[in-house]
């Protein structure tokens, strides 16, 4: 197998979302129910499907064009909703120890 550095790249990426993923259901359990938890459940479905979607990125070069587009835009897309979730709980969680 040709280990280039997209290959690392992707592999690392992989372990990664792995750590994440084993983070976020670690601690599902620790957080509380409410707002936080509802946010922490629809969080920790994101990390399921991104760690999906970095499973599949070795095979990315066996995708027609079209199909890759579309994995890629879909990528892009639930990585901005998540980065929109999680920017909104942190907010709402500061907003709360303020008051």
């Amino acid at each position: 197998m040709d280990f280039n550095i997209t290959t690392v790249l992707n592999f690392s990426a992989i372990l990664i979302m792995f750590y994440c993923l084993y983070l976020v259901l670690s601690l599902k359990s620790s957080i509380p129910g409410g707002m936080v938890g509802k946010r922490w459940n629809f969080l920790s479905m994101l990390v399921v499907l991104f760690t999906i979607g970095y499973l599949s990125t070795p095979f990315f070069d066996q995708l027609p064009d079209d199909i890759l587009r579309l994995v890629v835009s879909g990528i892009f897309l639930f990585g901005a909703v998540y980065v929109v979730v999680t920017v909104r709980l942190i907010f709402n969680i500061i907003r709360e120890l303020t008051e």
